[in-house]
């Protein structure tokens, strides 16, 4: 059990009176009757209305339990963001499947290998994307995404339970395998209609969904809130900054979440396409080191009104929220306040603690890495570090894995990173410890200079040496082209050691 120094929120809640539906497919097909006509997937010269939309996942259901899969049955998904993706998948939870996405920038070996270990029945890929062409493992049917299975059933709802397994998400395996993460119908529901209300997503929105849908962020903040609330979805299969303005532009985009790499690549195109004068209201990000400097650039030079800051994680979702009003200040410097419904603590070791309905069921198969990750008391362990403020707000201070210590002094990359960013020169900072004969271990920064701007390593250094305590300083700066980031957005650090 974790020794806790402070805790915010509540694992009851005063407000949660309950929702319309207690299962994901009862939701999702009731979107015909609640917004008919409405454009509810745009996918290039698809156009599809929330009635066509339901019709279509109703056969595809069909056609999944024609194909073997009933109450429980996996089936994985290996495939970009596409209309077919978002068809598939509510088709197999419509037939009372167990939808596993799998992630597009595995190798046919990776994917395989989650595909044997979450018992998949079949797997759905498209053939030819990012050049990977993929030959299921033995035992287990492959489907091409874009075939005509998924017109080949006839109409199909299967009785489930709210309290059913909905999704198995396979953590991003920053720290060794990944692992497959349960989660159930009525929680999705519940936190992902907590979150429209906090992100300010509207019936009517148009959202921009270049978030991944085998990530929470694309499939759970993406295509189930748009649902919910009855925004229509433009899915994007690969982030390409131009071809996101000309969909700004073209499709009078509303709604567009993303990594602080997305706000960065728009930042530098702003001018050209002129999308201070766009459609774009609201922003949602969310990372350990969203520097102050972003969030100010984003209200001033473009037309975003209202900007979330949030942490989640596959294994609790979303778990805490900036607030509409929240000032500009604490929307950059924290991740916001907890959900309703879930409480955070900060242990001793200053470990983050999520405790609440919003926590996963379990790892799939892995009682022991379940046990080791949820304690007696509910709480589960994040591995990251932070702090609450006297609001209850939280902010998070980097991964424990993260952390070096540099004579004796415990030092973050992501606090780092925060200070390099402010630098007019800098685009994208990585900091990472590396072994110093002297003080154990010092920093080592991997710097993008922005378009056209020009700094040298020496007057990096010296420029951090005036604003942050000596051991914090980098000691050494690589310059890169480009930083190794995974479909998420994330720095992949491991492979800049």
């Amino acid at each position: 059990m974790a020794e806790i120094l402070k805790v915010a929120g509540s694992t009851t809640s005063s407000t949660f009176t309950g929702l319309p539906w207690d299962t994901i497919p009862s939701m999702v097909l009731s979107t015909a009757d609640r917004f008919g006509d409405a454009e509810a997937v745009v996918d290039g010269d698809l156009r599809l209305s929330y009635v066509e939309l339901c019709d279509r996942i109703r056969v595809a259901a069909g056609a999944f339990a024609e194909a073997g899969v009933g109450k429980g049955d996996r089936v994985a998904i290996w495939a970009p963001n596409s209309a077919e993706w978002i068809i598939a998948a509510f088709g197999v939870l419509a037939a009372g499947g167990v939808v596993v996405p799998v992630n597009t920038r595995f190798k046919a070996g990776e994917a395989a290998d989650i595909i044997l270990r979450s018992g998949s029945k079949l797997v759905l890929s498209q053939p030819g994307f990012l050049g990977a062409d993929f030959a299921p493992p033995p035992g287990v049917r492959g489907i091409d995404l874009k075939s005509d299975f998924l017109a080949s059933g006839k109409p199909f709802e299967a009785e489930v339970d709210g309290g059913d397994i909905a999704d198995i998400i396979y953590t991003s395996g920053t720290t060794g395998r990944p692992k497959g993460v349960m989660m159930n119908h009525r929680q999705t529901l519940r936190l992902y209609a907590e979150w429209c209300d906090l992100a300010d997503l509207r019936q009517g929105d148009r959202y921009l969904i270049v978030n991944p849908f085998f990530h929470t962020f694309g499939y759970k903040a993406g295509v189930i809130a748009s649902l919910i609330r009855g925004a229509t979805i433009l899915p994007l299969a690969v982030f390409d900054v131009d071809r996101v303005c000309e969909l700004v532009n073209r499709e009078k985009i509303t709604m567009l979440p993303g990594a602080p790499t997305v706000y960065h690549a728009l930042l530098e195109v702003a001018d050209k396409y002129e999308l201070k004068s766009s459609t774009l209201r609201c922003a949602v990000t969310g990372a350990a080191d969203i520097p102050v400097e972003l969030i100010r650039r984003m209200k001033a030079e473009l037309p975003f009104t209202s900007i979330m800051t949030g942490y989640g994680l596959t294994e609790a979702g979303t778990a805490t929220a900036s607030r509409p009003g929240d000032s500009f200040e604490s929307i950059a410097t924290t991740v916001g306040a907890p959900c309703d419904g879930v409480e955070v603590a900060i242990a001793a070791d200053g470990e983050v603690l999520v405790r609440g309905y919003s926590v996963m069921q379990g790892y799939l198969d892995d009682p022991q890495a379940t046990a080791e990750a949820v304690d007696a008391d509910g709480w589960l362990h994040t591995g990251d570090l932070g702090s609450l403020d006297d609001r209850g707000y939280l902010k998070i201070i980097g991964r424990k894995k993260d952390m070096f210590i540099v004579g004796g002094f415990n030092a973050y990359p992501a606090e780092i990173e925060g200070f390099l960013m402010e630098h007019p020169a800098v685009a994208q900072a990585a900091v990472i410890g590396v072994p110093d004969e002297r003080m154990g271990q010092v920093g080592k920064a991997f710097v993008v200079r922005r378009a056209g701007a020009e700094v040298t390593e020496e007057e990096l250094i010296a420029w951090a040496k005036e604003r942050m305590a000596g051991y914090k300083v980098p000691r050494s700066v690589e310059f890169r082209d480009s930083l190794p980031l995974n479909a998420t957005g994330k720095v992949m650090k491991d492979q800049l050691r």
